[in-house]
């Protein structure tokens, strides 16, 4: 079983290294690159999820996928789309349907910040204001039910907005387990590593007791 992990659009993959570190799967666990994955292609969803999709299918073994904000709204679309190659799921503050007004309010503040605030994400700020364009219309809504793996929603007790989401998932889920991150935020991965790695390790244990 391969564990693949799949950050936030702040984020870089090494978000995620004090996580795995305190897992016990450390050594089945791949970290993927959202600005890798795009590298060379048009920064839209479109193109994103196509090249995640294919890093997904190289692997030849069930696969869970752990993914924060962005990353987790890849994760569930994957799922969705291949219910027999996904083991288990795991969505940290993640959204089904995208707050259009949220997103636009985003960009603006985007447009207003410097190219330099953007180089920690390994995007140019051209190709991070196309990308959160491209998202605004998705809506995951009627297709929820081909996920058919157990999932564990995951949210930071102060990210309020995305916490909303993640308890109404639980109700559109067919195997949905409920985590709130005490004191944690939106980055849980870097705000609470090792609190979050307890969690997933549990879950992840869950399921090899079921395989």
């Amino acid at each position: 079983m391969k564990y693949l992990y799949l950050h936030g659009l702040g984020q870089k993959p090494d978000s995620w290294n004090k996580v795995i570190k305190e897992t016990k799967v450390s050594e089945s666990s791949v970290k993927l690159s959202l600005a890798e994955m795009l590298e060379g292609k048009s920064a839209t969803y479109k193109e994103l999820y196509s090249a995640f999709s294919s890093e997904c299918d190289k692997v030849n073994d069930e696969i869970v996928l752990c993914g924060l904000s962005l990353g987790a709204v890849l994760a569930l679309n994957y799922a969705m789309d291949h219910p027999d190659k996904v083991k288990a799921l795991v969505l940290i503050a993640a959204q089904y349907k995208m707050p259009k007004n949220l997103l636009k309010v985003q960009n603006i503040l985007f447009h207003l910040m410097p190219n330099s605030a953007f180089s920690k994400m390994g995007f140019k700020k051209t190709d991070v204001i196309s990308l959160c364009g491209t998202m605004a219309e998705l809506d995951f809504s009627d297709s929820l039910h081909k996920v058919s793996c157990p999932v564990l929603l995951i949210c930071g007790e102060k990210d309020t907005a995305n916490k909303k989401t993640s308890k109404e998932l639980c109700h559109y889920l067919n195997n949905p387990y409920f985590h709130e991150l005490m004191k944690a935020g939106h980055e849980a991965n870097i705000e609470a590593p090792e609190e979050l790695a307890i969690v997933l390790q549990k879950f992840y244990d869950n399921i090899r007791k079921k395989t």
